[in-house]
């Protein structure tokens, strides 16, 4: 969890990459293109298909949860596959929301309370705080090129 630019994807990526190479099932998705990958299985009768396929993963990475909502039928879709994980296969989820905020993507409390009992028991939370990385860079760049008045 944490501000946009410090550094979830970048960490997520490279525990996909270490896990993949060794030997590990891993798939990365956005969580937009998840979903959206779930409602047309789900329009094309092959939504069991899918959630066998995403259940045969020993690692799931949903990026960016947070930063677009989903409709009601989209979000009960996610909810399910996380559901389905849980205590069963690994879950790697980023999001720019604290989890008091998860309520505006998952479209209902009782929903997003059932959610989060089952994604905060048995996990560990990382918090990434601090300065956005391509903020900062964009600043050491901007510098870089204006030369200082009076030389």
């Amino acid at each position: 969890m944490g501000g946009s630019g410090t550094g979830k994807t970048h960490s997520a990526t490279a525990l996909g990459l270490a896990l993949g190479r060794a030997g590990q099932r891993v798939r990365f998705a956005t969580a937009a293109g998840l979903v959206t990958q779930l409602e047309k299985a789900q329009q094309e009768h092959r939504l069991d298909r899918m959630r066998t396929t995403l259940d045969r993963l020993d690692m799931l990475i949903v990026d960016e949860r947070g930063y677009l909502s989903f409709s009601r039928a989209g979000a009960e879709l996610l909810f399910q596959v996380f559901a389905d994980r849980y205590e069963r296969r690994s879950l790697l989820v980023t999001s720019n929301l604290p989890f008091g905020e998860w309520g505006q993507v998952f479209q209902g409390e009782r929903m997003t309370a059932a959610l989060l009992d089952r994604r905060t028991h048995q996990c560990d939370i990382f918090e990434m705080s601090g300065e956005s990385y391509r903020f900062r860079e964009s600043m050491k760049a901007k510098a870089g090129k204006n030369p200082k008045k009076g030389k």
